[in-house]
Parts: C-alpha cells; sequence; structure tokens
C-alpha cells in the first residue's frame, strides 16, 4: 500500500474547501493512496491588523506552507494560484493546477446594485492594491476601506454595516456557496482579475517523485495554459499579488488570449495590452505582453506603487 498523501492547506473555509477538493480529486484516481489533511498558519491568517499592501515579501500566504513541505511534515501543498510567488521556493514544483472557477471579480452590494449605481462618497471594502487603483480609476468620488478577514467574515462586515459594498473573488463566493450574494460582476476589461485568480495550484516536492506520480493526473491543461501566460507576464513585472495589475488569459482553439492592464493607485495612468498566440507559446506571450505593457509605461506605475508600498512600512 502507497504511503498517505498529507495535504498542507491554510485553515480558512475557502483553503479547506481547495484542500477536500484536492481530496476528492485523488481519490477518484485508481488505487489511489489514503489522504490526510494537515492545517497550517501562516504569516496572512495571523497577522489581522495590517493591511496587505503594507506588509513586506511576496509569500505572506505561502512561507510557513512551504516550510512545512520542505521539511517533510506534508506532501503537498493546495494554493490559491493567485497567492503563489511566481518563482517557487527552491525543492519545490508546481505540479498541477485544477480547473478555474469564474476568474471575475465580484461586487456585492447589501441592497443590490452595480458599480455605477454605488452613491458618490460611498465606503467600499478591499485588501487589493490592484483592486483599489481601478476601482480609483472607474469611481474617484468612493471611499476605500481596508477589509481583511477569511470570506465569510468580510461578507459578514458589509451585513455588519461597516461597508456600503466590497469587492471579492467570484471563485470564492462560488466555491462557498455565497454566490446568491453577487450583485455584479465588475468588467474584466476595466478590472482585469489578479493574475490567476479562481485557480487551484498544487505544489509538491521536486525529489518525490511518487506523490508527482498521484498528482499530476489532476492537472487541467487549459487552466495551465491560461495560468503559464498570466504568471510569465507578472514574473517579468517583477510584481508579488500585491501590485495594481490584472491579467487574464483565455483559449479558444489552438490560440491563447491574453489581456492585461496595471493603474496607478491615484487612478490616472491606466495602461492596457493583448495579444495572442499559439498555444504552445502560452510564457513567452506572456514575456512579451509584460514588455508592451513597460512600453506603454507599467513601470511608472509599479514603481509608485512600491514607493507607495516602502512608505507605508517606515
Amino acid at each position: 500500500m502507497s504511503k498517505p498523501i498529507r495535504i498542507g492547506t491554510r485553515g480558512s473555509a475557502l483553503a479547506l474547501w481547495q484542500a477536500n477538493e484536492t481530496a476528492r480529486l485523488i481519490k477518484l484516481i485508481p488505487g489511489a493512496p489514503v489522504v490526510e489533511i494537515v492545517i497550517i498558519k501562516t504569516q496572512g491568517d495571523l497577522q489581522q491588523t495590517v493591511p496587505l499592501w503594507q506588509t513586506p515579501g511576496k509569500g505572506f500566504f505561502t512561507a510557513e506552507l512551504d516550510r512545512a513541505q520542505l521539511a517533510g511534515e506534508v506532501d503537498i501543498v493546495v494554493h490559491s494560484l493567485k497567492d503563489l510567488a511566481t518563482v517557487l521556493t527552491e525543492g519545490l514544483a508546481l505540479t498541477a493546477v485544477l480547473e478555474r472557477e469564474d476568474p471575475r471579480d465580484a461586487l456585492v452590494v447589501t441592497k443590490g446594485g452595480d458599480l455605477a449605481s454605488l452613491p458618490k462618497g460611498a465606503r467600499i471594502g478591499t485588501s487589493s492594491l490592484r483592486r483599489r487603483a481601478f476601482l480609483k480609476h472607474a469611481r474617484p468620488d468612493l471611499e476605500h476601506v481596508e477589509l481583511r478577514g477569511n470570506v465569510p467574515t468580510r461578507v459578514q462586515k458589509l451585513d455588519d454595516g461597516l461597508y456600503d459594498a466590497i469587492i471579492l473573488a467570484a471563485a470564492g463566493l462560488k466555491r462557498l456557496g455565497l454566490e446568491s450574494r453577487i450583485s455584479s460582476y465588475l468588467p474584466t476589461k476595466v478590472f482585469p482579475s489578479a493574475v490567476a485568480q479562481g485557480a487551484i495550484g498544487i505544489c509538491t516536492r521536486t525529489d518525490d517523485k511518487e506523490t508527482q506520480r498521484w498528482i499530476s493526473p489532476l492537472n487541467h491543461t487549459i487552466t495551465r495554459i491560461c495560468a503559464d501566460a498570466e504568471r510569465a507576464l507578472l514574473r517579468r513585472l517583477e510584481g508579488g499579488c500585491q501590485v495594481p495589475v490584472g491579467a487574464l488569459a483565455n483559449v479558444g482553439g489552438d490560440t491563447v488570449t491574453l489581456y492585461s492592464a496595471a493603474c496607478n493607485l491615484d487612478g490616472q495612468d491606466f495602461v492596457a495590452a493583448e495579444d495572442s498566440a499559439p498555444i504552445a507559446d502560452a510564457t513567452a506571450l506572456g514575456k512579451r505582453l509584460a514588455e508592451d505593457l513597460l512600453a506603454k509605461g507599467a513601470t511608472r506605475v509599479l514603481d509608485k506603487a512600491n514607493e507607495r508600498r516602502e512608505a507605508a512600512m517606515k
């Protein structure tokens, strides 16, 4: 009998949903080993007072998971792929990407409605620099308020009257059975998704061939192509998950199309680019589109965002 596969995960409701979904898929493989779920607390779970964009480093939700995996405490780690650095910790590999859920951002309003219907000065909650920047571009009159906590906690804070509206990933709401709370979807040309938003990544140790044998079949080809293109773009821009850049790839036939945009935090400098390539060239497409964005002025956007973040951490 094969040794159990120990799944490392954060303890939030969404993280546990993702871990349990991974366990379910593994169990569907004939002859699959027993699966165990191990909860690991991360800095992001423990630090709930400082805004995400003011925290140093790029492994806010992953560093402790990486450590546990490299120490052999768990065999695989299940990530929201948007939280995973584009350059992995040495000794770890992204072995599978599960089929993507809806990648869009969703607006949740107590009494329903879309972004245009929010009154001037409405308090809107988000913890994402990306969302804040694109929101400032679309509705500069709204008041941005920091929003932390897991998905159910954030929705409850809205219901408690702390905000007039909040922005969350549609994927998380749908996976937790909260799709009915979505008031409207934000258009991806104006609010491009976080890189790999809605996708689940499964990492293994590079030397653990036995575990890789069970995890590799879970890879969803189309999602992986899109994620590779988006992550290649972000890697070239040298940005972590807390930068005002969004990207979304789609596959049609043998072609992958990638759209990306960056925006200053004041909403005044919006740059966008779009291009297509054969699916075999998805990674090269991501790099090429990043160069296009940089040529159009994305360097200014990223430099200003980094300056603001560094100043806030002093």
